[in-house]
């Protein structure tokens, strides 16, 4: 019944204020809320740690998961950023869902996504300034060290890596703003097409699975920056496993 409400409700209209209207601080903090309560749910199913209610096992089937993907891309040492991992996958996904059920959707508000891309970039600096230092976080812009008339290269260096971490602010917005926005479009198209009779509906099953995607992509995604700005801070086995992490399917796909 919510798609059926949602399909009859162009975005056009919501954000004229028609129906529910769109309100992305109502819908934003509507997320949270939900988040916040199946976290509740998920704690109070906790008992001598044993999981026994259906929102405690899908939490842990889902923390279990990115615990395993930040394994594989970051190693041992990126358990610590599961938390903010888990927050994040967790609220994307929410707010995308929030598009199948609702008359709007948040993370098809570009103003939210930017704002979620700022905290994560910043996150990730302050995770390699932590790690390795303030000198020693913007040395790794430069590349390795160059010496004589190199170091021109190594300068260069510098302010390539610099405008990509601020490309990285466009990239994370744009893609999860794209593909949710884009498919609210697709799904109005074809509410149109016949007066009465929302025919969008079939791109349920497909508009599900891109909510799960671009919430994944965007956790992964997050790991490999973590890792980039932290694995340069040990010379030896950081410098190894990255460039198996480079290698992982999920980074090249999430990348594509």
């Amino acid at each position: 019944m919510g798609l059926l409400l949602h399909s009859n409700l162009p975005l056009a209209a919501a954000a004229e204020g028609e129906g529910i209207g769109w309100n992305i601080f109502f819908y934003t903090g509507l997320t949270i809320a939900v988040v916040l309560g199946f976290a509740a749910l998920a704690r109070k199913g906790l008992n001598a740690r044993v999981y026994t209610s259906l929102p405690s096992r899908l939490a842990e089937h889902l923390y279990l998961f990115l615990e395993g993907m930040t394994v594989n891309v970051i190693g041992p040492q990126g358990k610590k950023y599961v938390p903010f991992l888990l927050a994040l996958w967790s609220f994307i996904f929410v707010g995308n869902i929030m598009g199948l059920l609702l008359a709007a959707t948040p993370t098809a508000d570009w103003s939210l996504n930017i704002s979620m891309a700022i905290i994560t970039v910043v996150y990730v600096q302050y995770e390699g300034i932590k790690q390795n230092g303030v000198l020693g976080h913007i040395k790794h812009f430069a590349g390795p060290r160059l010496g004589g008339a190199m170091v021109i290269i190594s300068g260069l260096i510098f302010v390539v890596e610099i405008v990509s971490e601020c490309m990285k602010l466009v990239s994370l917005s744009l893609r999860l703003y794209g593909n949710i926005e884009g498919g609210h479009i697709v799904r109005t198209s074809l509410d149109s097409i016949i007066a009465g009779i929302p025919i969008g509906g079939i791109l349920l099953p497909i508009k599900f699975f891109t909510c799960i995607i671009q919430a994944f992509v965007w956790t992964i995604l997050t790991c490999t920056y973590l890792s980039i700005a932290t694995s340069h801070g040990d010379e030896g086995e950081h410098h190894e496993a990255h460039g198996d992490h480079e290698q992982h399917p999920a980074v090249i796909a999430a990348h594509a």
